[in-house]
């Protein structure tokens, strides 16, 4: 199948890319890494008047690490930001990366499309809210920045309006004394999650002292686990597991809820027990 007849252009600075999403009038689409959207395209599930690629856009792919944090523009690839991370970047999202599909996608696909597709079963929008990341929004009517936790509103639905792209992620630093790992089940490696769980854990020697845990592939968008985290904190976990019970997953014919229940469960245990062990060495 082949996409509907559509326009195309290439802006120079991000100015004039959220310029054309305002004279497109909500039929204006942005082509950064593509990996999502062309799929859409060809199966005619997206069918936009103009595409408006902003692989050329001056900044675009900049990643600054600084006491704020790291923060990286539109059109920053997984593949970039993982070789960024490997150099001493944050660890959640060193251990994340790599779980995005395949050499291939990561190549093409950037960080902020994740973001704005928001995929309720990808990585990048759970660790984005497990970091309280902040996303940079701007439009022609200027710019503003929203938090991951508030962005993301329901499946593939985001805060983000017609007229608006990403311009830009920032991370928080990683704070003393806490570790971070990403850990998902898949059918196979590369294939959407079935369950996934963004995890990271205060410690003071060798108890935890908080926790933030972050589910993805289980709801219509990544599922914050308060109620695990405080049992994680006060009683371990078991308990933390038990508090499972009171979220609310989405099951599937093929994934009943039970199933991914107890995936998440499963998970849940896999990455205390490697973070404390990382802790206790």
């Amino acid at each position: 199948m082949k996409p509907a007849p559509f326009g195309y252009a290439r802006p120079a600075t991000i100015a004039e890319a959220v310029g054309l999403l305002a004279e497109g009038d909500g039929g204006a689409r942005i082509l950064a890494g593509g990996q999502s959207l062309m799929p859409m395209l060809n199966f005619r599930l997206s069918q936009p008047a103009i595409l408006v690629d902003i692989n050329r856009v001056a900044g675009g792919g900049i990643i600054i690490e600084d006491a704020e944090g790291t923060e990286i523009g539109p059109v920053v690839r997984h593949a970039e930001l993982l070789r960024h991370c490997a150099r001493g970047g944050h660890p959640l999202l060193a251990a994340a990366l790599p779980l995005v599909a395949h050499a291939g996608v990561r190549n093409r696909g950037t960080v902020c499309g994740s973001l704005a597709l928001a995929d309720p079963a990808a990585e990048m929008p759970a660790c984005a809210v497990a970091l309280d990341a902040r996303l940079k929004l701007v439009s022609s009517r200027g710019e503003r920045w929203v938090a991951a936790d508030d962005f993301f509103t329901g499946i593939y639905d985001t805060a983000l309006a017609e007229d608006e792209m990403i311009a830009a992620v920032r991370y928080p630093p990683p704070a003393p004394g806490w570790r971070w790992t990403c850990t998902e089940f898949a059918r196979r490696h590369g294939d959407f999650a079935i369950a996934g769980l963004a995890a990271g854990l205060g410690c003071d020697g060798a108890d935890i002292s908080a926790a933030r845990l972050v589910a993805f592939g289980v709801g219509e968008r990544p599922v914050r686990l308060a109620d695990a985290e405080a049992a994680l904190t006060g009683d371990g976990v078991d308990a933390a597991v038990r508090a499972l019970d009171d979220v609310e997953i989405l099951g599937s014919g093929e994934y009943p809820e039970a199933y991914r229940r107890t995936v998440i469960g499963t998970l849940l245990r896999r990455a205390v027990a490697g973070l404390c062990s990382r802790v206790a060495a």
